[in-house]
C-alpha cells in the first residue's frame, strides 16, 4: 500500500525538520516547502494527500494559499490542517471558514499533531452513514452520500467538520447535546480538542446557514440542539 503524502508549508526550517521527522517516523511520505509559491509548484508535480500550512508565510500567506487551493476544482478536495502561532478565535474561524479541516496552534506537541493528521485521514476515509437517505427538515436538504447541503433550494458549501456537526444535530432534532458529545460523535473520543473548537464550528455553521442559522440553538450551560419545530 502506498504511503499518504503530506506537504508541509512553513518558513521556519526547524519546524519543517521537526514535523518531517515525526510524520516520516509514522510512515507518511513528507514533502516540504518554505513559501506558498513553492507549495504550488510541488502540488503541480506530485500527488498530495494532505497539506499542513503555516499562516505566516512570506509572499503568499497561509490563508491566501488555502483560499486558492479551495477555489480550484483540482485541489479543493485536498484536506488542509493549518499550523500557526496565531491562536486567536478570529484566526481559527477564518481558517475553518476557508475550508481547513483542522487548526493546530504553536507551540504544539508532535504526538498531538500526528493524532490530528491521522484523525483527518480517518474522517476522510470513513464511509457515509445512510448514504441513500436524503434528510429534509425546515427547508434544509442534507445528502450524506454526496456530502451536500442546500437551504431553501440553494447549495451551501460546508467544510467536512461543519457537515459532520450539522448532520449529527439534525439526526435528532430537539435533543440537546453537550460539546463533549458532539466532539465524540464527530471526531472520535480520542480527539484532542477543546470546547471552544465546537463553539467555533457552530459559529461558522450559523453564518453559512444565513436566515436558517437560528435553527441551531444554544442551550445555556449545556450545549446545542437543532430545533424540532422551526
Amino acid at each position: 500500500m502506498s504511503k499518504e503524502t503530506i506537504l508541509v508549508v512553513d518558513d521556519e526550517e526547524d519546524i519543517l525538520e521537526l514535523v518531517r521527522f515525526h510524520l516520516s517516523r509514522e510512515g507518511f511520505a513528507v514533502l516540504c516547502a518554505e513559501t506558498g509559491e513553492a507549495a504550488f509548484r510541488i502540488i503541480k508535480e506530485n500527488r498530495i494527500d494532505l497539506l499542513l500550512i503555516d499562516l505566516m508565510l512570506p509572499g503568499i500567506d497561509g490563508l491566501e494559499l488555502t483560499r486558492r487551493l479551495k477555489s480550484d476544482q483540482h485541489t479543493r478536495s485536498i484536506p488542509v490542517v493549518m499550523l500557526s502561532a496565531k491562536g486567536e478565535e478570529v484566526d481559527i474561524v477564518t481558517g475553518l471558514e476557508l475550508g481547513a479541516d483542522d487548526y493546530v496552534t504553536k507551540p504544539f506537541s508532535p504526538r498531538v499533531l500526528v493524532a490530528r493528521v491521522r484523525a483527518v485521514f480517518r474522517r476522510r476515509a470513513a464511509p457515509p452513514v445512510a448514504a441513500d437517505e436524503i434528510i429534509q427538515i425546515h427547508g434544509l436538504s442534507i445528502d450524506p452520500g454526496r456530502r451536500s447541503l442546500s437551504v431553501d433550494g440553494m447549495p451551501v458549501d460546508l467544510t467536512f467538520t461543519e457537515f459532520q456537526v450539522l448532520s449529527f444535530l439534525v439526526a435528532r432534532p430537539g435533543w440537546v447535546f453537550t460539546r463533549s458529545q458532539i466532539v465524540d460523535a464527530v471526531r472520535g473520543d480520542d480527539y484532542p480538542v477543546t470546547d471552544r473548537s465546537v463553539d467555533v464550528q457552530i459559529v461558522g455553521l450559523r453564518k453559512k446557514l444565513g436566515s436558517s442559522g437560528h435553527l441551531i440553538e444554544t442551550v445555556r450551560g449545556v450545549g446545542y440542539r437543532f430545533k424540532e419545530k422551526p
